[in-house]
C-alpha cells in the first residue's frame, strides 16, 4: 500500500494507513464483513458467462472480499489459493475461515501461472489500483482472466448527504467510477475488458442495527475523516439523524453502487522494428498460443 499513485490518492481522499489498520482487524475477526460476502455471491453469478478451463485460482485478500465458497463451486476442480497482504500473520483466522484452503505467500507466485484472479472489493480500498492491476496482469497466464468487484461513487449517497447536512465530516473516500476503472484494465494492457454496474437498495429495521452492520464492514478509509474518538453523545445524535433516511415502507434505506468488472491476459504481440530479436521464451510462448 506505500507505492501510492499520487493522482488517484488524492482524487479518492485514502488514507494508506488506515487501510492498512482495517485489514489487520479483518484478520483478527477472522471473517468477511457481511456485505462484502454478500457482494461476493452477486459477483459469483457473472462467472457462467466466462468460458476458461480454470485449473488455478487465486483470491486475492479472499478473507476480506469473500466469495471462496460460490467460487469453488463454479470450479469444483480447480486448486483456489488465498492471498493476504497484511503485514500481520494472522494463522489462527486463517485457519478458522479457510480450513483447508492452501495459503500462499505473495513472494512465491510465478508469473503466467494462474487462470483466474479473483478481486471482490479491494479495487477501490487500493491507493494504487493501476499497480495492483498490473501485478495481477503478470499473474495471469495467457487467456486468463481477472474478475474483480468495487464499490461505486454513489454507494451510501444517502449517508453521505446526511453527514454532509449534520456536519459530520467525510463519510468516505470518493470511489472510481466504473469508466475509469475499464481505462485502467486498458492501460495496463488487459483486453476485453468488459464493466456492469447495479445499484442495490438494502434496508434496516432499527438504528442500532444499522450502525452495527455499518461497524462491521470496517473502519473509515477518508484522510479527512473525524480526527479524535467519538462520543457516546454522538453516536446518540447520529442514531437520532439516520432516522431521516426512513423509506414509504418504514424502513431505513441505504443505496450500494456495484461495480463489476472482467478483463483477459491477452496473447503478448512482439514488437516489429527494422530488426526484430525473438527470444526463445518469446518465440515458445507465441507457439503455444492456438491461431485466431
Amino acid at each position: 500500500m506505500s507505492n501510492a499513485d499520487p493522482q488517484l490518492a488524492n482524487a479518492t481522499g485514502l488514507d494508506a494507513a488506515a487501510i492498512a489498520r482495517q485489514q489487520r482487524r479483518l484478520l483478527r475477526a477472522g471473517q468477511t464483513p457481511w456485505l462484502n460476502e454478500l457482494l461476493a455471491r452477486r459477483m459469483a453469478e457473472r462467472l457462467q458467462w466466462i468460458k476458461v478451463d480454470v485449473r488455478e485460482a487465486l483470491l486475492w485478500q479472499g478473507l476480506h472480499g469473500g466469495g471462496a465458497a460460490a467460487l469453488q463451486a463454479r470450479y469444483p476442480q480447480a486448486r483456489c489459493r488465498a492471498v493476504e497482504e497484511a503485514a500481520l500473520p494472522l494463522l489462527e483466522a486463517r485457519r478458522r475461515f479457510w480450513q483447508r484452503r492452501d495459503w500462499v505467500e505473495p513472494a512465491q507466485l510465478q508469473p503466467g501461472s494462474v487462470q483466474l484472479v479473483w478481486a471482490s472489493q479491494l479495487l477501490h480500498a487500493s491507493v494504487n489500483p493501476r499497480a495492483l492491476m498490473a501485478r495481477w496482469l503478470e499473474l495471469l497466464a495467457v487467456d486468463g482472466f481477472l474478475m474483480f468487484s468495487a464499490f461505486g461513487p454513489d454507494s451510501f449517497i444517502e449517508l453521505r448527504q446526511l453527514y454532509d447536512r449534520e456536519g459530520f465530516g467525510a463519510l468516505a473516500p470518493q470511489w472510481i467510477d466504473l469508466h475509469d476503472l475499464g481505462d485502467l484494465l486498458v492501460e495496463t494492457g488487459y483486453a476485453e475488458p468488459v464493466m456492469d454496474q447495479e445499484r442495490i437498495q438494502r434496508s434496516w429495521a432499527d438504528a442500532d442495527s444499522l450502525w452495527r452492520d455499518l461497524a462491521a464492514i470496517g473502519g473509515n478509509l477518508h484522510r479527512d475523516r473525524f480526527a479524535g474518538l467519538r462520543t457516546p453523545r454522538w453516536r446518540t445524535r447520529w442514531l437520532q439523524a439516520v432516522e431521516s433516511l426512513r423509506g414509504a415502507d418504514g424502513r431505513l434505506q441505504l443505496t450500494l453502487e456495484f461495480v463489476c468488472g472482467h478483463a483477459i491476459k491477452p496473447a503478448p504481440r512482439l514488437a516489429v522494428t527494422a530488426e526484430t530479436r525473438v527470444s526463445v521464451a518469446q518465440l515458445r510462448e507465441q507457439l503455444r498460443q492456438p491461431r485466431r
